[in-house]
């Protein structure tokens, strides 16, 4: 293991399942039959990270909308459906299972609600690698930008944040890391990665990119697992 990092606290969306792309999908889709067209593009930009409160909010002084009766329970119900068969991204098992057979204490932090998070675990195979999740709620409601969910992550773990390194797909996740005292890596591993993104997650304070799994196992300096998941 790299010296100076006792534990590694993961993101879920985009760094360990390929979740933005269905949801891009769902919310362009539905966004676009009440009236705001959106190219996937802009709202990919303008929503990763964000909980479903913000990306309201941030919609309503964007464009001026705001969501009508029922939208949100039909939005809950299409990504739910859409989430079912949401992918880990390649490589994401075997880091979990390398950090576990190292002893390596390890977490997910996701802005994603409890029920949501349980899902996306399930159903893409990574829920018997994941021994600690949390969520926003755990913190009070106060995700990310917030440092909250990393600090209590390191705190459920029994590390310093400051030995821990964050494992992030968006500036605003890079934010919450810096913010808690992590050490935070950038992963550019996701099918929602666009040209501008390495430079938002260096500007918000990551201190390294990295391209796929494979290469966080290298940086991570963690032997391949005694017994590979699958």
């Amino acid at each position: 293991m790299i010296s100076g990092i006792q534990a590694v606290l993961f993101d879920l969306d985009g760094v360990l399942v390929d979740s933005e792309l269905l949801a891009n999908h769902v919310w362009v889709a539905l966004l676009a039959e009440h009236g705001l067209p959106l190219t996937p593009q802009a709202f990919m930009r303008n929503s990763v990270g964000l909980t479903h409160q913000e990306l309201y909010a941030r919609l309503s002084e964007q464009h001026g909308w705001t969501p009508p009766d029922g939208f949100p329970a039909r939005t809950d119900a299409a990504l739910a459906q859409s989430f079912e068969r949401v992918p880990a991204l390649p490589g994401a098992a075997v880091t979990l299972a390398a950090l576990r057979d190292a002893g390596v204490p390890y977490a997910v932090a996701s802005n994603s609600r409890r029920d949501r998070l349980d899902l996306k675990l399930s159903a893409s195979g990574l829920q018997p690698l994941v021994p600690y999740s949390f969520d926003p709620e755990q913190v009070g409601g106060r995700g990310k930008p917030l440092p909250d969910l990393y600090l209590h992550a390191a705190q459920a773990l029994g590390v310093d944040v400051r030995q821990a390194v964050v494992i992030e797909d968006s500036s605003t996740g890079v934010r919450a890391g810096v913010a808690a005292g992590a050490t935070v890596w950038g992963l550019l591993a996701g099918g929602h990665t666009h040209d501008a993104l390495p430079a938002e997650l260096l500007a918000a304070g990551a201190s390294r990119l990295l391209h796929s799994h494979a290469e966080l196992l290298q940086a991570l300096r963690l032997p391949a697992p005694a017994t590979l998941p699958g």
